[in-house]
């Protein structure tokens, strides 16, 4: 929801004759909280709700993190494009009280393949819920940390909670997920042109790659895939190849195929 009133300020702002109502919707994700997305999980389950009322002509407009939409979308909506990206970088929740943890509580693979490197001690359990949930739980003891996207807390002005410390991890100790700190704006296909002046051309040059890299590894939003852009490194994690890092040629098109399967084997 507050991605939503964020994409309303924003959009209100460039076209102040645009009127807004928010619908409210729960996707599959959201009502599953007892699933594990790691093995239950799986492509749109936080946006084909949203798709629907689009084609169904009940919505205009779906609002979603960028780093949860699927690489593939159903047919008639399209993604406009961006907002603004906040901080994209993850941190680490901890209780003051621990200095080293040694149980750690994410339902993301893409962390715990990366910070198993940074805490090679640690026991690792899911954890679902929204921001303040999640933040409430490890204050009360489900673990002794967390991991959580910067942009979350920046959207929601937590810059402390009581028990907890936060400690911010650098783009190279934890690569991001594909679009992470990006708030993506999904429309019908004919809609498209609408947006098409009103969005952060930078941030959809950096999101349209790491997207583009997450579908060539075969990765989503619950594997454990990373692709971050800074707008001339490429970082890039999978379990398989482990960490890099692509400088992008400035010759090519980036979002071709062709490109991306020759720096890959270049890579390797």
């Amino acid at each position: 929801m507050r991605q939503t009133e964020i994409a309303i300020e924003e959009l209100g702002k460039l076209q102040p004759g645009w009127d807004f109502e928010v619908i409210r919707m729960s996707t599959t994700g959201d009502d599953r909280l007892s699933w594990s997305l790691e093995t239950s999980g799986g492509k749109g389950l936080f946006t084909s709700a949203l798709e629907e009322a689009m084609v169904k002509g009940d919505a205009d407009l779906a609002v979603h993190s960028a780093k949860d939409l699927p690489t593939e979308m159903p047919e008639g909506v399209c993604l406009a494009g961006y907002l603004k990206r906040a901080p994209a970088g993850d941190l680490v929740v901890l209780r003051e009280s621990v200095e080293i943890p040694s149980l750690i509580a994410t339902s993301s693979p893409r962390r715990r393949a990366q910070l198993k490197k940074l805490f090679p001690q640690a026991a690792w359990k899911e954890i679902r819920g929204n921001v303040q949930t999640r933040l409430t739980k490890i204050s009360e003891g489900f673990a002794d940390a967390t991991v959580m996207a910067q942009a979350g807390l920046f959207r929601m002005g937590i810059t402390e909670w009581p028990g907890l410390r936060f400690e911010k991890l650098s783009l190279d100790e934890s690569v991001p997920a594909a679009g992470q700190g990006a708030i993506g704006l999904q429309v019908r296909t004919e809609d498209v042109g609408l947006y098409k002046d009103l969005l952060c051309k930078e941030t959809a040059k950096a999101v349209d790659l790491e997207r583009a890299w997450l579908a060539a590894m075969g990765g989503g939003c619950h594997s454990a895939t990373a692709a971050h852009f800074d707008g001339e490194c490429l970082r890039v994690f999978d379990e398989n190849r482990g960490f890099r890092e692509i400088i992008m040629p400035v010759d090519k098109d980036w979002l071709a195929p062709e490109t991306i399967r020759e720096l890959m084997e270049e890579d390797e």
